[in-house]
């Protein structure tokens, strides 16, 4: 066995056995809804939709809606299936009832939990489940929508990834996802290293304990999240690869500094009830937002729907376009 192929597979190994418990990926401390709340859902709105769920579901809708007996969708790196069921859940309370559920994930642990959660909410039958890794996996379905909600950072073979999907992809189809494209590991960027450098040595130390590597941090620690497993393994090759594989249709990136202060490591040490801590958030997503639409910093998180095909301008908040929101490495 090659070295590489080595690190992989205990890559691998650590990353089925971290997410064989974890019944929550996507649980975020308080501070992040109070920020996310205030400074991104308004620009959601301009575009149409006011969170996540309410974007995927709007482009289902879309396609559901079109003369077909059935809407088939792909979910990609689907974990516990959370997103899916309560999709699925909406979508029916809208009326809609024709559209199918794949859900692909590597660890069987979850897939397992995504099936009870399914099963407990009466729609096993909008549900099929696929264990495999992209590699294996063989395409032998077409799909109307893809979705890749928080999965494409964990992804190493992301060109066979695209490919594959974009193999699966209806040519009126839409490949959506909402996912990080910063630096490698969730690691910031120097540009970006500087201003969080100079206002750490400003904080309370209360404000300076990382909750996920449980310890305290005098100094900030530009974390490198991809020593273990594949959290972040490929993030800034994401976004450069899209662009030459997928036209998009709508595209929103957004936050760089204000992440660290508002999520898992650090974020639950800000309490939104306290009029200090949200002036601080206040203040540094404004500064967040400054310096990204001057292009000093890009985004390090992305909302987008792309097609195959380039079908009309893509729709975009303020100058921001994914070309805008681009960092290429030095």
């Amino acid at each position: 066995m090659k070295k590489n192929e080595e690190v992989w597979r205990k890559k691998l190994r650590e990353e089925i056995s971290h997410y064989a418990q974890v019944e929550n990926v996507h649980e975020l401390p308080p501070i992040f809804h109070y920020w996310s709340n205030k400074y991104l859902r308004p620009k959601l709105e301009l575009l149409g939709f006011n969170n996540v769920e309410q974007f995927y579901i709007e482009y289902i809708k879309r396609l559901c809606s079109q003369d077909r007996t059935e809407c088939k969708i792909l979910s990609v790196g689907a974990g516990n299936c959370d997103l899916e069921a309560n999709l699925s859940k909406l979508l029916v309370e809208q009326g809609i009832i024709n559209f199918l559920f794949t859900c692909l994930d590597i660890n069987p642990h979850m897939l397992q939990r995504g099936k009870k959660i399914v099963n407990d909410s009466g729609l096993a039958s909008k549900f099929i489940f696929l264990n495999t890794d992209i590699n294996s996996w063989e395409i032998d379905n077409k799909y109307h929508v893809i979705i890749a909600n928080q999965s494409l950072h964990h992804f190493v073979e992301l060109e066979i990834l695209f490919n594959k999907i974009n193999d699966a992809l209806y040519s009126e189809g839409f490949f959506l996802t909402h996912d990080m494209i910063g630096r490698n590991g969730h690691m910031r960027w120097p540009e970006a290293l500087e201003f969080v450098n100079a206002f750490w040595s400003l904080l309370d130390d209360r404000h300076k304990y990382n909750h996920q590597l449980k310890r305290f941090e005098p100094l900030y620690d530009n974390w490198d999240c991809s020593r273990e497993g594949f959290e972040g393994i490929r993030s800034q090759d994401i976004l450069p690869l899209l662009l030459s594989k997928f036209k998009f249709d709508l595209f929103i990136g957004f936050s760089n500094l204000i992440s660290i202060f508002v999520d898992r490591s650090f974020g639950h040490n800000f309490d939104p009830n306290n009029e200090l801590d949200r002036t601080f958030i206040d203040f540094f997503a404004k500064l967040d937002d400054y310096y990204i639409e001057l292009g000093k910093i890009k985004p390090t998180q992305m909302i987008a729907a792309m097609t195959k095909e380039q079908k009309g301008a893509t729709k975009i908040y303020k100058h921001l376009t994914p070309e805008f929101c681009l960092r290429i490495p030095d």
